[in-house]
């Protein structure tokens, strides 16, 4: 899988896990709905997040997260709330912040993601 399939997939998932966290169920219109892509486009991701075993779809078309998938999501979205929240506290526009954190939360290693987090939460543990 190639780095703009893999950063594609992680977007999916944490998308799933937000509405997951919006509604009891998520259907491929819902993620048209939230992410502004075609409903071809949502189909064929849908089908190999599916084939790839990130995902279940039941008979009524509800989409669920499967350990692995959830695992992802939650990785994904957890650096996507930490950038977004900690570039806002240095005065970056809010739009920007969640612009630039979709773009740094595929790339950083987990190893660098948890010394900035660990770094950014003693510091603000010594400034209380």
């Amino acid at each position: 899988m190639n780095q703009k399939t893999h950063e594609s997939a992680e977007d999916y998932l944490e998308t799933i896990l937000m509405l997951h966290e919006e509604n009891d169920y998520v259907r491929s219109i819902d993620i048209v709905n939230k992410m502004g892509y075609k409903k071809s486009s949502v189909s064929v991701a849908m089908k190999n997040l599916r084939e790839n075993g990130y995902i279940t779809v039941n008979e009524h078309g509800f989409i669920d997260l499967t350990p692995e998938g959830r695992k992802i999501a939650e990785m994904i979205y957890e650096r996507h709330k930490f950038f977004s929240d900690w570039l806002t506290g240095l005065g970056v526009d809010k739009v920007i912040a969640v612009d630039d954190a979709c773009r740094v939360e595929h790339d950083l290693s987990e190893e660098s993601f948890a010394a900035i987090k660990k770094f950014v939460n003693d510091y603000n543990k010594d400034k209380s």
